[in-house]
């Protein structure tokens, strides 16, 4: 199997080392020359829960890849449209794109491009830290589900399933992909613009009252959201499976932190963005989530600010 990585950042970079382990033909995608060259050159060195070095294939050229039989797409959401666009070289008759992002509307504009028959929905809770080109830290292990729009299971499911759980990504199936997404977003609604304000790790959020109690309310707004919709998430206890989460990857930095300490563009549109949209449009308050996406983006805006300390 030729497989395909869109986007070389922390997620992209771990699932790229990961898969090196098996014996399918792996390449990492960015537009990021540097940091192709780079991970060509001295591949990716992962630490944390596994401690290895990875070769990795690794170019800005989707021409050299060709048509690959996996895309994997690991971008920023708001840069969704454009990397699939620019990865149309990796497309033929038989690929299968599937998207890890975090957010919210990312399998519909990749169908969009591509094809609904062509696109996997999926979502993963494993934590990775990029760390610097080609070298991330594996921040805590979680699951890996996959689905389709249609609800369909097929071969090739099944074969990417058995894949990733053989690199050590635990991965299951399922049938409702709505769901999954939901469920995925509630998660990262509790947990990304909460560590990009207070500047703590994963872990650290269920230790203080103040940051638990937002917490919780920001997740009780998006489950009001989701049931509202009449989305069924996947998991009976959002807030004890946010938490639970919070545990589980204690050590990581959230993407959105890390876009923040990178002073870059965070997705806080695509996630608690998504509850306060949706929740204006249904009538629903959502005061917490609509605070939180406020503070993230003063803090975006205030980047180029600086403050003295005379």
């Amino acid at each position: 199997m030729k497989i395909a990585i869109v986007g070389a950042g922390a997620i992209g970079s771990l699932l790229a080392a990961l898969l090196s382990k098996s014996k399918e033909e792996i390449w990492a995608l960015d537009k990021d020359k540097e940091r192709t060259g780079k991970i060509s050159r001295q591949g990716i060195a992962v630490e944390g829960l596994s401690n290895f070095k990875a070769d990795i294939k690794a170019t800005s050229d989707p021409q050299e890849i060709g048509h690959v039989d996996l895309a994997i797409i690991c971008v920023k959401s708001y840069h969704t449209k454009e990397a699939i666009a620019f990865s149309k070289p990796l497309i033929g008759a038989k690929t299968i794109v599937l998207t890890l992002q975090n957010g919210f509307g990312n399998v519909e504009v990749i169908s969009e491009i591509v094809g609904s028959d062509k696109v996997l929905g999926g979502v993963t809770n494993a934590g990775a830290t990029l760390i610097d080109h080609g070298k991330v830290r594996y921040a805590g292990k979680g699951e890996t589900v996959i689905g389709m729009l249609d609800s369909r299971i097929t071969i090739e499911m099944r074969y990417i399933r058995e894949l990733f759980n053989k690199v050590g990504l635990e991965t299951k199936i399922s049938r409702d992909i709505k769901g999954l997404i939901w469920s995925k977003l509630i998660i990262n609604v509790g947990i990304n613009a909460l560590t990009a304000i207070t500047r703590l790790n994963n872990g650290s959020l269920v230790e203080f009252d103040g940051t638990r109690k937002i917490m919780r309310d920001a997740v009780t707004e998006a489950v009001k959201v989701a049931k509202r919709k009449r989305i069924k998430l996947i998991y009976d206890d959002p807030l004890a499976k946010v938490e639970a989460v919070c545990e589980a990857t204690s050590g990581n930095v959230s993407s959105m932190l890390q876009d923040v300490l990178r002073k870059k563009r965070t997705e806080i549109d695509f996630i608690n963005g998504v509850i306060v949209r949706q929740g204006q449009e249904m009538g629903i308050a959502t005061p917490i989530n609509s605070i939180l996406v406020d503070l993230v983006k003063t803090i975006e805006t205030s980047y180029k600010s600086s403050v003295s300390t005379e």
